[in-house]
């Protein structure tokens, strides 16, 4: 039963790599399935303390994922209509996947900037911002998937 945990539990670690990058499967939560089937077995423990950590840093990756395109169009000079626009962008964008969830929070900020009445290059670094952030968040769910497969190659050597 352990072997069919690890394999089920690498399985679930390497969906959620790939569920950083394709916009239809969560990675940070599969990849933390993997991680509390690895518990599961008798071979493999892990402390209460390390499992709520990394519970807590699944939560938070999700959120930020979902907020931090705003963050990146605030930040790159764009008003309240940017960080509205590229949250409505990034809602929008996800009826149109893949690149929708690229996308939207891009033009989502420049329109958001255009609407409110900034000139063209300001909207346009409002987008880049906004771009730049969901990039970001990207790579922020990737590296915390990577290291749940950290995880699991150490636990198995």
């Amino acid at each position: 039963m352990d072997i069919f945990l690890i394999i089920l539990s690498a399985l679930f670690m390497l969906v959620g790599l790939l569920g950083c990058i394709l916009p239809a499967l969560p990675g940070p939560p599969v990849s933390y399935v993997g991680f509390l089937l690895l518990h599961f077995t008798d071979k493999i423990q892990f402390s209460t303390s390390q499992i709520l950590i990394l519970l807590l840093l699944v939560v938070i990756a999700q959120v930020v994922d979902y907020f931090i395109p705003i963050l990146g169009s605030k930040y790159s000079g764009g008003t309240k209509w940017g960080s509205w626009g590229a949250f409505a962008g990034s809602v929008v964008g996800l009826f149109f996947l893949p690149w929708g969830l690229i996308l939207g929070p891009f033009l989502g900020a420049m329109l958001g900037e255009l609407l409110g009445d900034a000139d063209f290059k300001t909207a346009l670094r409002s987008g880049t911002g906004a771009l730049v952030g969901f990039l970001l968040g990207t790579v922020l769910k990737l590296a915390l998937c990577m290291y749940f497969i950290v995880l699991l190659v150490r636990s198995l050597i």
